[in-house]
């Protein structure tokens, strides 16, 4: 439980302003918007509404400091982030808290959060120094082959509300790995755990110019002219699907460097032969972690039909004990989701399964009183027509149907536009790298329903996304290759 002191302190020490150039100025016109607490609906603080014309300054300052970023040694971009990762775990529980206020997650959740993102700086921190080329003699005889990796040059990355932190983190530290300058956007509806995180990559030594934020609530209208200038050179969006599309359209126009990290439609597999306690384990991890928002949530709970009832038996009784509530109290499991519209979007997709013939079987409905809450719910017997096994669901809803062998497993957990990842739970080895080649998803977990971390590669396939984020493919996604030819004379 925190006090009202303690989050006034916490809010007060984030800054307000837009970050150019390594100055905290405000934006054109003075102009600001309000964040709030999603579980109250009260104002958190009013920070900084960038123009179109402040987020052109936020790529002048980038590509002004680029060409001096990219010729500092790797070791020193490399010690940046791993004093930057010092100092986030210094203050995991007050990064923890704020992004507890803005987004709403429990505090337990938040620091697992902290941990994840400061990952992110501490792998990329090491790959710094790892970027390497080669050389050799062609096959003719008659040169030497010089390849060499370098920085694709100026980045602008727009960031979700749903993990304010990692997300930055995923994106901005392969970046100034590769020797790259950034321009970052966070959503307008968490961006002050990003503008604290920032703060602290100025308290590190991060040189002026070398990431700079700007905070708006107009995120077309600023985004718009900066894809469109010809200097930048990558564009990294994790968000929706529809939303991705139309950026892909317009990074066409630049020939730009694009990472696309898009929706999910994840399924849940559980076979006949499944370890039912790992089973529902991870299907609360899968399905309920950061209140159901989270792109790599499980979707699709797609269970074979003789344990279905024990499987929805078993969920139904841990999903009616979850406390609801703000995340700073005590055992609260589930906290609000992040605005009204995310109630009302999460409530008709669970009204047109049970008009469609699902059962409730715990929750389903809105919670009554302050702030933006959906009770955990559980339905069986959701129906091949439901929208919610076509339409990814940022809530905590839990949708059972059935299956009668692999084949059709396999069958309905591809039947969709999306690819990001699945969940398997079988005991069988074979069945599970037979899932591994047969499921169309960019990863997989099996036997686990938590899969991220920051030495992996994170990312879909499909229309969900392309590139990947984390392991040392991340840092790829920042490099250009240049190959060189030296004749033998």
């Amino acid at each position: 439980m925190t006090d009202t002191l303690q989050e006034t302190t916490i809010l007060d020490r984030v800054a307000d302003g837009l970050y150019i150039g390594g100055e905290w100025v405000a934006a054109e016109g003075g102009k600001t918007f309000e964040v709030r607490d999603p579980s109250t609906g009260e104002v958190l603080k009013a920070i900084a509404d960038a123009s179109p014309a402040d987020g052109i300054r936020a790529l002048d300052a980038a590509v002004a400091a680029q060409d001096a970023w990219a010729a500092t040694a790797p070791r020193e971009r490399g010690e940046i982030l791993r004093r930057a990762f010092d100092r986030l775990i210094e203050r995991r529980e007050d990064f923890a808290l704020l992004m507890t206020l803005e987004m709403g997650k429990p505090l337990a959740e938040a620091r697992g959060e902290v941990n994840y993102g400061a990952e992110f700086l501490r792998w990329f921190s090491e790959e710094a120094v790892r970027i390497t080329g080669r050389y050799g003699l062609n096959p003719e005889g008659t040169g030497r082959i010089v390849v060499a990796q370098r920085p694709v040059g100026p980045s602008y990355f727009i960031t979700p509300w749903n993990f304010p932190l990692a997300m930055a983190t995923r994106k901005i530290a392969p970046a100034l790995a590769a020797g790259c300058t950034v321009v970052v956007k966070p959503a307008a509806l968490t961006p002050l755990t990003t503008v604290a995180f920032v703060q602290l990559l100025e308290e590190v030594g991060l040189p002026k110019g070398v990431v700079n934020v700007v905070t708006t609530t107009s995120s077309s209208k600023v985004s718009g002219p900066i894809i469109a200038d010809p200097r930048l050179r990558k564009l990294s969006f994790t968000g929706s699907t529809e939303v991705g599309r139309k950026l892909i359209e317009q990074s066409a126009q630049g020939i730009l460097r694009t990472s696309m990290e898009l929706g999910g439609n994840a399924p849940f597999v559980v076979f006949e032969d499944a370890d039912l306690d790992k089973a529902v384990d991870g299907a609360m991890v899968a399905k309920f972690r950061n209140i159901g928002q989270a792109c790599t949530a499980a979707n699709r709970f797609i269970v074979h039909e003789s344990v279905a009832a024990e499987f929805a038996k078993r969920v139904t009784e841990r999903v009616s004990a979850m406390r609801v509530g703000r995340g700073t109290e005590d055992g609260v499991a589930i906290g609000p989701l992040i605005d009204d519209d995310a109630v009302a979007s999460t409530d008709e997709l669970v009204k047109d399964a049970v008009e469609k013939g699902a059962k409730v079987l715990a929750g389903g409905a809105p919670i009554d009183g302050a702030g933006s809450f959906y009770a955990p719910t559980v339905l069986g017997n959701v129906g091949a027509d439901a929208r919610l096994l076509r339409e990814e669901i940022f809530g905590p809803v839990l949708g059972i149907t059935t299956f009668a062998d692999e084949d059709e497993a396999v069958r309905l957990a591809n039947s969709t536009e999306f690819g990001l990842i699945s969940y398997v739970f079988t005991k069988d080895l074979a069945r599970g790298h037979r899932m591994i080649d047969r499921l169309a998803t960019g990863m997989m977990g099996l036997n686990t329903g938590l899969v991220s971390n920051a030495a992996a590669p994170f990312g879909g396939v499909k229309q969900s996304g392309i590139g990947r984020e984390g392991g040392f493919e991340g840092i790829h996604e920042f490099l250009d290759t240049k190959y060189t030819l030296i004749p033998v004379d």
